[in-house]
């Protein structure tokens, strides 16, 4: 007699019925991350050609001594660093970015939360103020330069309104002296940048629940103890991220201002790294020199930002 046998079957809840489908799981999740990763592949490839490429020919360069597109280029080695330790110009011009830094960077940031803060108590004509305060975004920087330029003329803003109070003898020709020429250049760079900030700034402390400064009122917080001690803390992060914006543009952009109001006059009163690095490439030729510069100045922006987060980091 024959006995028929059915053939063994896993139960559902068998390793063998669990253990069956890996290998179909892991190839279905290797090809959705295939997807995903092939979406990602055109930023990739942009962020590498737009922004690792640059940086890595900005180190190339100034390793090699080149004068221009159709001129050949020589190795050149450390030679163009150990140049700029001993060229006086790049001496006054780290010099004048020293300073511009350090008198620009902190009346921007304070000056623009103070004003940020007053836009947030939403006084009368606030709506006004903050259009205006974008005019020197919708000003070009030929147009700023020029506004400007009539300022600081010797027969311009400035000196007509010592003329008219009896302070005539304070009058000089501002752009053209080379004891005023810098600070003109950074009255000009707070005046570009404090209004931006403030419009930031205001944003942040709108977004703060009103209740927080209502009860700091009603314990008898003056707007001085609200402003520096409930909304500075607040914004602690956001004012980080504004001084670092305003760092690295001070310290990058700040360049077209002197090209267009002094072109580093007179003499180099008014040269700064960022004015260099245009000023080596397209007037004199040294383009692998000017990229020495550039990498002193990425240098000092990567660790500035550094520093700005580290001392505007919440502490909790």
């Amino acid at each position: 007699m024959t006995t028929l046998t059915t053939p063994h079957r896993p139960s559902p809840d068998s390793p063998d019925r669990a253990a069956a489908p890996a290998p179909r799981r892991r190839r279905s999740a290797r090809v959705r991350e295939a997807a995903q990763l092939s979406a990602t592949l055109p930023a990739l490839i942009w962020f590498l050609v737009f922004t690792v490429g640059p940086l890595v020919s900005l180190f190339y360069f100034s390793t090699v001594n080149w004068r221009g597109l159709i001129a050949p280029r020589t190795p050149a080695g450390l030679g163009n660093f150990e140049r700029l330790f001993t060229d006086p110009v790049v001496g006054l011009a780290a010099w004048n970015t020293l300073v511009q830094l350090v008198v620009s960077l902190p009346i921007v940031v304070v000056g623009a939360f103070m004003l940020a803060y007053y836009l947030s108590l939403k006084p009368r004509g606030h709506r006004i103020m903050r259009a205006l305060m974008f005019t020197p975004v919708l000003l070009s920087a030929s147009a700023l330069a020029m506004v400007f330029v009539g300022v600081f003329a010797p027969k311009g803003m400035i000196n007509g309104f010592l003329d008219a109070v009896g302070l005539d003898e304070l009058a000089r020709p501002w752009l053209a002296d080379g004891t005023s020429a810098l600070w003109a250049i950074i009255i000009v760079t707070i005046w570009c940048s404090m209004s931006v900030s403030a419009i930031m700034l205001a944003a942040r402390l709108n977004s703060v629940d009103e209740s927080i400064f209502e009860a700091a009122e009603i314990d008898g917080a003056g707007h001085w103890r609200r402003m520096w001690q409930i909304a500075w803390p607040i914004c602690r992060e956001f004012i980080g991220v504004v001084t670092m914006l305003q760092f690295l543009w001070t310290l990058f952009a700040s360049a077209a201002v002197v090209l267009l109001l002094t072109r580093g006059g007179p003499g180099n009163a008014t040269v700064t790294l960022s004015f260099l690095v245009y000023d080596f490439a397209f007037n004199q030729s040294k383009v692998g020199y000017s990229q020495a510069v550039a990498v002193v100045l990425f240098v000092v922006g990567v660790a500035g930002i550094l520093l700005i987060r580290r001392a505007f980091r919440q502490k909790y």
